[in-house]
């Protein structure tokens, strides 16, 4: 095969952004706090448990924030930053709707770490993040895992960093894959981590298109349920209304997602998209017969998104405050 200037560009950009991506992520280690604060993950995961406690708003509003965060700038919690004017990551309007529940996990928690004086601004606001969201997926019946630590924070956050940078309810498989590659996970990880919509809601903003058309209902969606989503988001209801991504078992991380997708009962596109594509459909049905075979690819695919774009070493800093730099 002969490959053109614009290909060899491609080719060569690729493999010296997989040389920083593993350069970087290889310092991350299990252990990175054994010798500074021994107690991390049992402080972290007390101030979750006690969060979750008060308001279950606290599991989705997490892990969409892990999202979010790694998705942007890479994983060091820039989405927490705010520089005093409407110009930060988290003012985006992709961004806008993230759970104030998410952001508060994280700071209860640093509050916890830093009570404890071995432990006191040596842990970044990254690495808390990353712990909270495997906890708050356990705590919601989902599978724990060993987190890799050693994170720094990021000191930037713009609106238009979040540009193009996260996916969108009507994206196709293309679509979905060629985002998730940039990052260097695979069809299996998008479709895996796709599964957290098995928890929390969205708003009626964000599918609207599909109940309400010209051309009618979505013929991908499942019709009575289409029905109920057109009862419960009327044409003229406030976008804000939410509504349970997962309408049999909303508050439990479980494979119900997948089997929803079977029964044309994805709320957005970009869900529904991985059961009626025939190159995601053998993955979706894999998960919904095999809960393990899930878990353990969800596993898989958020320690690999915990690596992206993150900084270690020199870079960055530990924050004395999540939502501003030192």
């Amino acid at each position: 095969m002969i490959m053109n200037s614009y290909h060899l560009l491609l080719v060569i950009s690729t493999l010296c952004s997989l040389t920083t991506f593993v350069s970087s992520y290889a310092e991350l280690r299990q252990n990175f706090y054994k010798s500074s604060c021994p107690n991390v993950e049992s402080i972290v995961r007390s101030a979750v448990n006690k969060k979750f406690q008060q308001t279950f708003v606290t599991a989705p509003g997490t892990l969409r924030l892990f999202f979010h965060d790694c998705f942007v700038r890479g994983c060091d919690a820039s989405v927490f930053l705010s520089n005093g004017s409407d110009n930060a990551e988290k003012n985006h309007h992709d961004d806008i709707s993230l759970a104030g529940d998410g952001f508060d996990t994280v700071v209860q928690a640093k509050a916890a770490l830093d009570s404890n004086p071995s432990c006191r601004n040596k842990v970044s606001c990254a690495d808390i993040l990353a712990l909270a969201t495997r906890d708050v997926v356990a705590l919601a019946g989902g599978p724990s895992y060993k987190v890799e630590l050693g994170r720094r924070d990021g000191k930037i956050s713009t609106r238009k960093s979040v540009q193009h940078k996260l996916p969108h309810p009507e994206f196709n498989l293309n679509q979905l894959n060629s985002m998730f590659a940039s990052h260097g996970l695979s069809q299996t990880d998008m479709i895996a981590l796709s599964g957290a919509h098995t928890l929390g809601f969205s708003h009626c903003g964000q599918f609207s298109k599909r109940i309400h058309s010209k051309a009618g209902i979505d013929k991908t969606l499942d019709r009575k349920y289409a029905l109920t989503l057109k009862q419960m988001c009327p044409v003229n209801v406030d976008p804000r209304i939410a509504i349970n991504m997962d309408p049999t078992t909303p508050q439990i991380f479980d494979n119900a997602y997948y089997k929803n997708l079977q029964q044309g009962k994805g709320l957005f596109s970009s869900d529904q998209v991985l059961f009626t594509d025939t190159r995601s459909r053998p993955t979706v049905n894999l998960f919904a017969s095999n809960s393990k075979a899930f878990n353990q690819a969800f596993v898989k695919a958020i320690t690999k998104l915990g690596r992206v774009g993150v900084l270690t070493g020199n870079q960055g800093e530990i924050r004395r405050d999540c939502n501003r730099v030192n």
